[in-house]
């Protein structure tokens, strides 16, 4: 993390209980060489035993890991940095319009049956993440499942959660696999708009289509974090934990870069 990513970053973190006078033991390792393990394991695809000494050892970074995936810290600081990228865009903090895509990915040996399946139209064996991104490409929401589940399915779940916390949210693109009684469910109970954008059939080839290119973009930038091109993680939430991490890396490069001066 250069020192600009960090001037970022720093004032978004959460703030540990022990600053807060809440008690708790007091840090022994810098918050900013925690996060550096951690976006290095994410960027680099290692191990946990294998993130090099450099950094404060593999159980410590884990220990962090942990505590910020099952108190939802990572989405929390996650949001504040999609807030701050929004607003240094122009736009409310809040959106009001997405888009919703999945990618399918082979599952390492280390996950389990419970949590992994079979893509008939991948004709892959694993984890399906389904991803929810505003009109910048910025996540606003993740779900991970075993790949045989459908699209139309774990819709119903990750969309309830995005427009739950997202109430300035009115329309979402998607593409011809979210059709059907989908569409009803969205308008009826959550109040979304959900508009198909489909491919048509005159059209040869590769073609950008309409609005799903912005979620498609997300998802290549997914991939380019080793960690993320196979699913490494025994567990569903440390799978999205690391798509967040992943996103806050990309944000953070984007908050960092200096912006042209206006003459």
């Amino acid at each position: 993390m250069s020192d600009a990513e960090w001037a970022v970053v720093r004032p978004l973190l959460p703030v540990p209980g022990w600053l807060r006078g809440r008690g708790g033991q007091l840090e022994v390792y810098c918050h900013r060489a925690i996060l550096d393990a951690i976006r290095y394991l994410v960027d680099n695809g290692t191990k946990w035993r294998a993130i090099p000494a450099d950094f404060p050892p593999w159980d410590r970074v884990y220990a962090c890991f942990r505590r910020w995936r099952d108190h939802g810290l990572v989405r929390e600081f996650h949001d504040r940095l999609r807030r701050r990228v929004r607003e240094q865009a122009g736009r409310d903090p809040e959106p009001s319009a997405g888009v919703i895509d999945s990618q399918s990915v082979k599952a390492d040996a280390v996950v389990g049956h419970d949590s992994r399946g079979f893509d008939g139209g991948k004709l892959l064996n694993g984890r399906k993440r389904h991803v929810v991104v505003d009109t910048l490409g910025l996540l606003l929401g993740v779900l991970v499942t075993s790949a045989d589940i459908g699209d139309r399915a774990a819709a119903h779940a990750l969309l309830a959660r995005v427009a739950a916390a997202h109430h300035r949210l009115a329309l979402v693109w998607a593409d011809g696999g979210y059709t059907g009684s989908l569409v009803e469910y969205c308008l009826a109970a959550l109040a979304l708009v959900l508009a198909i954008v489909k491919r048509s059939d005159d059209v040869r080839g590769f073609v950008v289509l309409p609005k799903r290119w912005i979620v498609k973009r997300f998802i290549a930038h997914l991939m380019r974090s080793r960690r993320l091109v196979r699913d490494f993680e025994r567990s569903t939430g440390s799978a999205e934990a690391v798509v967040y991490w992943s996103a806050t890396m990309l944000m953070t490069r984007r908050l960092a870069q200096p912006r042209p001066s206006r003459v």
